[in-house]
């Protein structure tokens, strides 16, 4: 016997997608607009704002910044945080609590004090120069979501099974590089798209980073809007918005978005 849905919970439901869609089909909507402003609905249709982007030299070097910045930080932080997933998960028993709530820190602390406090100790303390200095902030910035989503899918691996390579003679390192890390390489590929979007898509840590010569594409997008309030403010949010879609569309081709939740 199937059950009915009640009206209101379906009506319910299509106002929490408007609500959720609708500011991403107002950025598009306007990144198409025939005017020299923003402005919903569009006034005439062009592709002029899209070809503006790679006009402007800004745009095109904060993009490559931000790609760099993206690509390295997460691997930074997964070279950090799948160790620290593993340690937590293999010797829960002998680690203190609270070594797994330190990993976290990052995401428990606002993001604006976070980025002020790493400004302070890393760019003015040390003296770093801009790009190490943000490199690091992003790594650390987007380390939470490497050490959880591991340690969420080596929650379900057998350790019995490394014991079992071990005791016939596989080398530690070696058994966790063949046996362990195949395993749980669903939980790297999805923590690896989950800080890669986090850490292209920052403001908060990259407003107190940035200096003269390097910035990153969210800031970038910040000054423009502060001169300018042009479509191409909204055709840089439609293309990063592509690129997340495009992240997620090759996970698909070449895993299958059901893979990453095994």
């Amino acid at each position: 016997m199937t059950k009915s849905v009640h009206p209101a919970l379906i009506a319910f439901t299509a106002l929490v997608f408007l609500f959720l869609l609708a500011p991403l089909v107002i950025i598009i909507g306007a990144s198409f607009s025939d005017t020299t402003y923003l402005t919903f609905p569009p006034q005439g249709l062009t592709l002029h704002w899209f070809s503006n982007i790679f006009q402007i030299e800004a745009f095109r070097t904060t993009a490559i910044t931000s790609l760099q910045l993206a690509f390295l930080g997460t691997a930074l932080s997964l070279l950090i945080g799948v160790p620290a997933a593993y340690a937590i998960s293999r010797y829960r028993v002998e680690l203190p609590r609270w070594l797994s709530t330190l990993f976290v820190l990052p995401i428990l602390v606002p993001e604006i004090v976070f980025g002020f406090s790493l400004m302070k100790s890393i760019t003015i303390g040390l003296g770093l120069p801009i790009f190490p200095s943000l490199l690091i902030g992003h790594a650390l910035l987007v380390l939470p979501y490497s050490v959880r989503v591991v340690s969420a899918s080596l929650a379900s691996f057998d350790f019995s099974i490394e014991e079992a390579a071990i005791s016939l003679g596989c080398p530690p390192l070696k058994t966790f590089l063949t046996v362990v890390l195949p395993n749980i390489r669903a939980g790297v590929i999805a923590a690896f798209i989950l800080a890669f979007i986090t850490s292209i898509n920052d403001v908060s840590v990259s407003v107190f980073l940035t200096g003269p010569g390097i910035s990153t594409l969210p800031i970038q997008i910040l000054a423009h809007m502060e001169q300018f309030f042009d479509p191409t403010i909204a055709s840089v949010s439609v293309l990063l918005m592509l690129v997340t879609v495009a992240v997620m569309a090759i996970v698909e081709a070449t895993l299958g978005l059901t893979f990453l939740t095994k």
